[in-house]
């Protein structure tokens, strides 16, 4: 029997994925229906559906899992669920799909066939009690809000039949790694307790100091990758894989991280988000979810640590997957070492700590068995590049300090930047 936590509110792992022998059969099918077009973020939770990582979703939502998602966080059978996960679309096309109808559902951008769905639901939506209970705002620049905005005025609900994950298992092959995928790596490696470490930036020597910290905790390590849409700006995902790998292969003890990538869009959605991303992690297998300074944060919307002070608002049972809470982390010179804003490494009698008791102490205060002991000393003593600040230092050339990063990681990112100017 496994010792990793269990799917979240089912037995086993539930992808709607079909088999591959089931596939083509069902495409042909899917040709002849009506066709819906998915938004990019539809997309993506397609193919969450279709991996089982939104497990024990069975499809798009109707109305009362929509109204208790966003009101209450909880599904209409009562299982937790932080944020609704739907399908919207026009009226026109709403009214010309009759009472349990299968419909056809394509990526809105390229056509191609992605599912079938059984339509049992078609209703309005109040989209101001959606952006106010799940974003905390109404604000139409916030860009989860907008995308909900800029919906259809009727959603969907009902189950689906996915039959395409789009160019995520070639473009990403060994990395896109399923739910059932990581379970069975995470076992054969003999973990237990997997703490998932989320990113769509490279890791710099703060994102190590998170990671080691997480793995002083549990017996392993998922990074995990956004592969979903990103921001302009943002660093290619291949990219980032590479100086992943440079910091894995040189500083982190072997067999303690695996590396992967998931299809999820960004919603920006701060604290309901942060509680999503762990529901998705319980279904990767990981026990842990390394939550940061305003995890899945946009602008100034939330405030630093909302993302870690949700997790003490849910009702028992509600997760199995817990918070490594984890704040603001920099090289402090005063501190000789990594800090962070809730862990002072000088201690009292002047003295140090060394590497390892850092990532003991650090580890403690994450799980709340110390109390938090903010490292108070200047700003001039801290070392803390913003990613527009290091943007600059690489298309300059300018030296990167390595308190900052590690050097075989700063040769990667700077082959990249340089790549762009040929």
């Amino acid at each position: 029997m496994s010792e990793l936590v269990p799917p979240h509110g089912a037995h086993v792992v539930q992808p709607l994925l079909l088999a591959d022998g089931d596939r083509d059969t069902e495409i042909q099918r899917a040709k002849s229906l009506k066709k819906v077009p998915l938004s990019s973020r539809e997309v993506s939770d397609l193919f969450m559906l279709g991996m089982g990582a939104y497990t024990p979703l069975t499809g798009f939502m109707g109305r009362d899992d929509w109204r208790g998602s966003c009101a209450d966080m909880q599904l209409a059978s009562g299982v937790f669920w932080p944020i609704p996960i739907t399908l919207s679309t026009t009226q026109e096309l709403a009214d010309s799909i009759g009472p349990d109808q299968d419909v056809a559902l394509t990526d809105g951008d390229t056509g191609e066939i992605l599912a079938t769905m059984v339509v049992t639901e078609k209703y309005g939506i109040d989209k101001n009690l959606e952006c106010s209970s799940v974003y905390g705002t109404a604000d139409p620049k916030h860009p989860g809000v907008q995308k909900v905005l800029d919906q259809g005025p009727v959603n969907l609900g009902g189950p689906v039949r996915v039959v395409s994950e789009g160019h995520f298992p070639d473009t990403y092959d060994g990395l896109y790694l399923r739910p059932l995928e990581t379970r069975a790596l995470f076992e054969e490696k003999g973990w237990s307790t997997v703490a998932a470490f989320q990113t769509r930036n490279p890791m710099h020597c703060s994102h190590e100091f998170l990671a080691k910290t997480a793995v002083e905790v549990c017996d392993g390590l998922l990074i995990h990758q956004v592969l979903g849409t990103l921001k302009p700006g943002d660093i290619p995902a291949d990219v980032r894989v590479k100086a992943i790998d440079a910091l894995v292969q040189n500083y982190f003890a072997p067999e303690t991280v695996v590396q992967a990538g998931y299809p999820i869009e960004m919603r920006y959605a701060g604290p309901r988000e942060a509680l999503l991303h762990a529901v998705v992690r319980q279904n990767f297998g990981c026990s842990h979810l390394v939550v940061g300074r305003d995890h899945a944060g946009v602008g100034d919307y939330y405030g630093p640590f909302d993302a870690h002070d949700i997790f003490d608002t849910l009702p028992e049972g509600s997760l199995v997957t817990k918070a490594l809470k984890i704040d603001i982390t920099f090289f402090c010179h005063q501190c000789g070492g990594m800090a962070t804003g809730k862990v002072c490494y000088e201690r009292e009698d002047g003295s140090i700590a060394t590497d390892a008791e850092r990532l003991k102490i650090s580890a403690d205060v994450a799980t709340g068995k110390a109390p938090p002991r903010p490292c108070n000393h200047g700003p001039e003593t801290k070392l803390q590049i913003s990613g527009t600040r290091l943007r600059e230092m690489f298309a300059n050339h300018e030296k990167v300090p390595e308190e900052f990063s590690r050097p075989e990681v700063v040769a990667v990112l700077q082959s990249y930047y340089g790549s762009l100017k040929d």
